[in-house]
């Protein structure tokens, strides 16, 4: 295999060694999937991504996003790094927005500059789709909570801008600190559902700052 550029990147991170780690390899075009598949599960990061070009195609650049497990239409934290290496390292020089072609469609990505040079990446995902709705006590047991803990104001539901989700209202940081994952029950729902993932939240933060605090 030929030699080619990567880069380990913290999403999400404070400063160094925190955060999410993603591993972003370039020029990768004439890669087969199972090379890319190798190379992601020699990583053994939650994702790594591969940009096809350091060319633009119809306005964006071609990036796959790879999970040990295998490839995914949409993440969220690797776009956002990705596009940052397509800004800093292939493009060099600042921009107002990033496009990255990925399984899902094109995803833009705006970058905004402060005043000291610091740059804030905000993506504007596809359209969610929403699809089945999960009775409030079937997920309570299976994240080991009382059915009470669940925030009945919203819907337990799948829902999707990529990658199908069940999202999880509940009601409390202590619930959501509590929530453990029975995983012979987590088997049996989503062997069921098309979503794999499971993202609760609550409207309780640590930070008043914050609006939501999400576990996956």
């Amino acid at each position: 295999m030929t030699n080619r550029l990567f880069y380990i990147v913290d999403v999400f991170a404070e400063e160094k060694y925190t955060g999410n780690q993603l591993a972003v390899v370039r020029q990768a075009g004439d890669l087969s999937e199972d090379d890319m598949l190798r190379i992601t599960r020699e990583m053994n990061y939650s994702e790594t991504t591969f940009i096809l070009s350091d060319s633009e195609r119809e306005g964006g650049y071609d990036v796959r996003i790879f999970t040990p497990g295998g490839e995914l239409p949409f993440a969220g934290h690797p776009t956002l790094g990705t596009a940052f290496i397509i800004q800093r390292e292939i493009i060099q020089q600042p921009v107002d927005s990033v496009r990255l072609n990925l399984k899902v469609g094109q995803i833009p990505v705006r970058i905004d500059l402060d005043s000291e040079g610091g740059q804030t990446l905000w993506m504007e995902q596809v359209q969610p789709v929403f699809w089945e709705t999960i009775e409030p006590v079937v997920i309570a047991d299976m994240l080991n909570l009382d059915p009470q803990a669940i925030d009945e104001r919203f819907p337990v539901q799948e829902v999707s801008t990529g990658m199908p989700t069940v999202i999880v209202p509940l009601k409390s940081l202590e619930d959501l600190k509590s929530a453990r994952v029975d995983r012979e029950k987590y088997f049996q729902l989503v062997g069921r559902l098309e979503a794999k993932s499971i993202l609760a939240f609550c409207q309780e933060t640590y930070d008043p700052e914050h609006d939501l605090n999400v576990r996956v």
